[in-house]
Parts: structure tokens; C-alpha cells; sequence
């Protein structure tokens, strides 16, 4: 009794190729049957302008939906090349732009979607501005600094309706730091910080995106006196204040923006972590140590040194020193600070 069982799904696989096949045959007969038609309707002259947007637009997303993105882009700008006067071009050369981004040729798109914001008038197609989508698709795909510079401050200007300016002014000013316009940065995260929502707002991918800006700003109007040429110069100046007890030389070479103290669990950032203290206190009466040398766990740009006997409650504190990463300025960028204070052994 096996064949039987074999031929039977034999023949079952034979019926299901044959039929999906014929399903297959009769959509691609059925869209070129309604493609033939749909073109045949817009050679007659005496079309409406909006009856031949109609056509033309269920021409080409008839092509779009089987993915013939070659026809469909050949179609959309041939079009375009013959009827220049036509009010819709802007949305057709948009319709090809976005053929190109799902063939995966984005700089192609970029021209397209460039063309459109210099060439063409605005246009609202299905409530939806057509300069607005290009700007925001060229966002995506641009890879230039300049260009998405460009780019943001013409939704800034442009669209201040459609966006969210704080978020805008924040990626602007990122921009401007990879352009190396280290002026315009620093004049945008201060256009940022003064808004109201900038405290609070959310911005994807950007964790704490009001404390880095404040903390540049504060940090670009300081004067950076606290800041040492190399990391031996730094430690050995906290060594020599804390062997001398000198707890006013020690004030002075804490950073003067957003130097921390706290555990090690605690994020630098949080409010209860910011600290202004002097180190009076914790000095008279004490006896401080510290290691000879910096710690391990250091790095060319992080380096920790190991302390004791600050006080009875935490006996141990790690003092904390960074690279300056402030290219706004070469003579500080690249120098060393006091940043902080981790309380207790390291984890």
C-alpha cells in the first residue's frame, strides 16, 4: 500500500505548483490587462488634472506593489521629462526617490530628493508636504555633516510645526561638533538648554542629552585654570597638597564643572552625585594616604587613584582623572582634571 501513498503526494505537489502557477499567470495577465488599460485612459487630452494625478498614481503604484521599481522609476521621470508644466512632478520625482531606496540606491535617491527641494515648489499630497518627507528622508540616508546641517536647519525654519525644535537644535549642534564649527555647536546647545522641555525631553539614542550640553556650555564659558598638561603633573600636585594637608590647594585643582562624588554604582550625572565641598573637613584631623602609583583599572584617557582615611564612615576613596575632550579649544583639549570621587573599593 506504500506507492499509492507516495503517488498521492506526488500528485498533490503537482496539483498545488500547477495551480499557484495558473494563480500566478492570471495576476501577472490581470495587472498588464489593467496597466494596458489604465495607460491607454491617459493618452486622452481632455483629462482633468486631478483625473490624470489619479491615473498616473495607480499606474505607478500598481508597479510598486508587484516591485517592478525598474518600469516604475522609468515611467515616473519620463513623465516628468515630457510634461514639465505638470503641478504633481514634485510628488512623482518623490515616488522615485523612494524606488531607489528599496533598490538600495541610496545616493540616488539623495539627487532625487535634493532635486525636488531646489527645483520644485512645495506641494501637499494626502495632507502630507512633499519638501517635508524629502528633508527627512535626506536626514536618513546623508552621511555628510554639512549636508545634514543644511538639512536640519531647513526643518528648523521651514517646518518648526512639524518637529520638535529642542530635539532638532540638539542634532544640529552634533552636526556642527563633527564639522569641527565649534562656535555654531556651542551657540545650539545653548538655543537647546533654553528651552523649556530640554530638561526633560527624551531623545532617542542620546542618553542625558541636557547634562552634556549644559556641561559643555559651563565648561566653554569656565575658565579651565584647574587643568594640568599631563596626568603625572595632576597627581603629583594632589599628592604634594595632600601630604601638606593643604586642603586649599586641593579646592582649587577639583574640576569647576560638574565634579562628582559617590559610589561606584551611582551615575555621575544624577543630582545627588554633583558635589561643591571642600575638602576642609574631611582633612583636619585625618591622616590621608594614597597609593604610590595610579590604579589598574587606569586607561590613556581615565586614571584612578587609591586613597584613605577621609573619615571613619568611608575609609577609601578613589580619586577620579579624565582627558579634557574640548576641541572647541586645542590648549585645554587633550589636558587632564580632577573630575570627581568614587566612595569605596571599586567593584
Amino acid at each position: 500500500m506504500q506507492p499509492p501513498k507516495i503517488v498521492t503526494r506526488l500528485s498533490l505537489v503537482l496539483t498545488f505548483f500547477l495551480l499557484t502557477c495558473c494563480s500566478q499567470n492570471n495576476i501577472s495577465k490581470s495587472y498588464k490587462q489593467t496597466q494596458l488599460q489604465l495607460e491607454a485612459q491617459l493618452q486622452n487630452p481632455d483629462l482633468s488634472t486631478e483625473t490624470q494625478f489619479g491615473i498616473i498614481n495607480q499606474i505607478a503604484k500598481n508597479m510598486h506593489a508587484v516591485k517592478d521599481y525598474h518600469s516604475l522609476i522609468l515611467f515616473l521621470t519620463s513623465w516628468v521629462e515630457k510634461h514639465e508644466t505638470d503641478p504633481y512632478n514634485a510628488y512623482w520625482l518623490l515616488m522615485t526617490a523612494n524606488a531607489y531606496l528599496e533598490t538600495d540606491a541610496a545616493p540616488v535617491a539623495s539627487y532625487y530628493f535634493e532635486r525636488i527641494i531646489r527645483n520644485y515648489p512645495d506641494l501637499i499630497v494626502q495632507e502630507k508636504s512633499i519638501h517635508f518627507l524629502s528633508l527627512q528622508q535626506l536626514i536618513q540616508i546623508s552621511t555628510e555633516p554639512a549636508n545634514r546641517i543644511k538639512y536640519f536647519n531647513q526643518l528648523i525654519t521651514q517646518f518648526p510645526n512639524d518637529v520638535s525644535i529642542t530635539e532638532m537644535y540638539y542634532r544640529l549642534a552634533l552636526e556642527y561638533e563633527k564639522e569641527g564649527e565649534w562656535a555654531q555647536a556651542i551657540r545650539t546647545y545653548t538655543l537647546f538648554v533654553n528651552r523649556d522641555d530640554a530638561a526633560t525631553i527624551q531623545i532617542p539614542d542620546i542618553p542625558n542629552a541636557y547634562q552634556t550640553a549644559k556641561q559643555l556650555i559651563d565648561f566653554n564659558k569656565s575658565s579651565k585654570d584647574w587643568t594640568f598638561e599631563t596626568i603625572d603633573d595632576l597627581t603629583a600636585a594632589i599628592k604634594n597638597a595632600i601630604s601638606s594637608y593643604d586642603y586649599r590647594k586641593l579646592d582649587s585643582y577639583k574640576s569647576k564643572v560638574n565634579f562628582f562624588a559617590m559610589s561606584w554604582q551611582q551615575d555621575e550625572n544624577a543630582d545627588n552625585a554633583q558635589s561643591s565641598f571642600s575638602m576642609r573637613s574631611y582633612m583636619r584631623g585625618n591622616k590621608i594616604h594614597y597609593e604610590n602609583d595610579i590604579d589598574s583599572i587606569s586607561s590613556p584617557t581615565e586614571a584612578y587613584l587609591r586613597t584613605w582615611g577621609w573619615n571613619s564612615y568611608i575609609h577609601v576613596w578613589y580619586l577620579y582623572f579624565r582627558k579634557v575632550n574640548f576641541p572647541a579649544d586645542p590648549e585645554i583639549h587633550g589636558r587632564w582634571e580632577w573630575a570627581g570621587i568614587y566612595y569605596g573599593e571599586k567593584l
